[in-house]
């Protein structure tokens, strides 16, 4: 008799007065991992927003998709001229434009993926209140459709590398980790300072800054053996110098230098899970917020 009581409550629960089934979907508390079912069971709206900002991305411009190309090729060239001619930064021999085009590549791809991302929820407020899908799908769209544009510039890579006669090397056997690196930390970036945007809109001006910071905290114009052997390790726990030593060594043949690319490798990991774990604990609280 309980027991019929107990299913008769239940059956309750999952149905309205008219007989029909309803789903009641429930904010999760504390700290959770990613639901990778759920973001499966919502491909298609996943595949369609990344869709959608590969076309606007460069949408009613004369130049489209030629901007992937200009803009970090024309970074390439100043910090030739001012590092390279000017300054003459020590690149252990290498020229300094094919120095840096190996660095501002992958950074202008990780600088443009965590501003966007940072920015993300912020940017779409208006669907957030309307239906449900998983939040996560924001932050992550801009970080896998600015691959486009990565995979692009790629072509200034391969230019450079035939002008120069830079031939490929077994090291390129190890480039597919620094690119999993790559895109690891503007993920990892991406969904903790969204979650943080919602609240605290200083975000986005604290990103410009960070974003500027980073490029001289990197060894992008510069080579990191230059910084003193007593501050390597904790130079070396930014993991943008992982991935920017990392494709120096696969795609100029130089020896991998791990002892700058190990502990950055943890620290993007931790960064991914760090930012993965803080934006599902907020994800219940960014409709009240925004």
């Amino acid at each position: 008799m309980i027991q019929a009581f107990t299913n008769l409550i239940n059956n309750f629960k999952k149905s309205d007065h008219s007989g029909r089934q309803v789903t009641i979907i429930k904010p999760i508390s504390g700290w959770q991992l990613i639901d990778f079912k759920e973001l499966r069971e919502y491909r298609d709206l996943f595949f369609f927003l990344v869709w959608r900002d590969i076309k606007i991305l460069y949408a009613q411009t004369i130049l489209g998709f030629s901007w992937a190309i200009l803009k970090p090729l024309i970074q390439i060239i100043i910090f030739t001229i001012i590092f390279g001619k000017v300054a003459k930064v020590d690149t252990d021999g290498i020229p300094y434009f094919l120095y840096s085009a190996v660095a501002v590549i992958p950074w202008t791809y990780m600088s443009q993926a965590m501003s966007q991302s940072s920015q993300s929820l912020v940017k779409e407020a208006k669907m957030l209140g309307k239906v449900y899908f998983p939040r996560l799908i924001f932050p992550i769209t801009p970080v896998l459709a600015r691959l486009v544009d990565f995979g692009i510039s790629i072509l200034i890579l391969l230019g450079v590398a035939l002008y120069y006669r830079v031939l490929p090397t077994w090291n390129l056997l190890f480039l597919p980790i620094f690119l999993i690196m790559m895109i690891f930390i503007p993920a990892g970036v991406g969904m903790l300072l969204s979650a943080l945007a919602i609240r605290f809109r200083d975000v986005r001006h604290a990103m410009q800054f960070l974003v500027r910071m980073l490029v001289y905290s990197a060894p992008i114009v510069y080579s990191a053996t230059s910084i003193p052997d007593k501050y390597r390790f904790i130079y070396s726990l930014n993991p943008i110098v992982g991935v920017i030593e990392g494709f120096r060594a696969c795609l100029l043949g130089t020896s991998i230098p791990w002892f700058f690319i190990w502990p950055g490798m943890v620290t993007s990991v931790v960064l991914l899970l760090g930012g993965a774990f803080y934006f599902k604990k907020m994800e219940r609280i960014f409709v009240d917020v925004i």
